[in-house]
């Protein structure tokens, strides 16, 4: 029994031990770091590049390729506690995800029905943060690129930064490596298109399929 004690008492030290390495890393807060640990250990997450996300002036929104509930996760865990996370019905139902969703403030929303909401808008022009997770197709039909065009304008009407995020998988026993891209606005983004025809939501796409390292779909959207 006194050694099964010790040993409960031996992880528990190594778990805080490990928190409190991340929460000096990565300047987040304890419970946040508390609970990135068990994740970062288990799917050796190199998060790294987090930290310039972190640091983007708001207005931002960090849009996130959702291939997983461990985006949602590690986002909620590692992102500013301020973020306003836009899960899809399933995250936000997700018993799974039910701890790293009370580390910030999180709505649901349908992504078949995605309109503008005046609400993010004005939350953006005070200086907010969202994080918005996209649905896992570098080939979305209409039906699915609607996201993209609501994201778009909502960046567009506020005059956010974007920030993609993607979690890539390495190796032959999977690691994951947070991948990031610079803060730009969208007026940014068609600027540097260099195209005048260029829509808000192409521009947006292109950068989410440039955060993974992959050309885009000659299929065009």
């Amino acid at each position: 029994m006194i050694l099964i004690i010790e040993l409960v008492l031996l992880v528990v030290a190594l778990w805080a031990a490990m928190a409190g390495i991340i929460q000096y890393r990565r300047n987040v807060s304890f419970h946040q770091a508390a609970l990135h640990a068990p994740l970062k250990l288990l799917f050796r997450i190199s998060d790294r590049e987090i930290d310039a996300a972190r640091k983007a002036e708001a207005p931002v929104i960090y849009t996130i390729w959702h291939q997983s509930g461990l985006d949602p996760a590690s986002m909620l865990a590692l992102l500013p506690d301020d973020t306003l996370h836009i899960l899809d019905e399933a995250s936000a139902k997700s018993p799974f995800l039910e701890p790293w969703r009370a580390l910030a403030r999180t709505i649901a929303f349908n992504a078949h029905h995605v309109f503008v909401s005046r609400r993010l808008v004005r939350r953006l022009k005070g200086n907010g943060r969202l994080a918005v997770y996209m649905p896992d197709d570098i080939e979305p039909d209409t039906k699915a690129f609607r996201l993209f065009r609501a994201v778009a304008r909502i960046a567009l009407k506020a005059d956010a930064r974007v920030v993609p995020v993607f979690m890539e998988r390495r190796g032959f026993v999977p690691a994951r490596h947070v991948r990031t891209l610079s803060p730009m606005t969208i007026g940014e983004l068609i600027a540097r298109a260099n195209r005048e025809d260029m829509r808000a939501s192409e521009v947006l796409f292109e950068r989410m399929i440039e955060v993974r390292g992959a050309p885009v779909p000659a299929s065009g959207i």
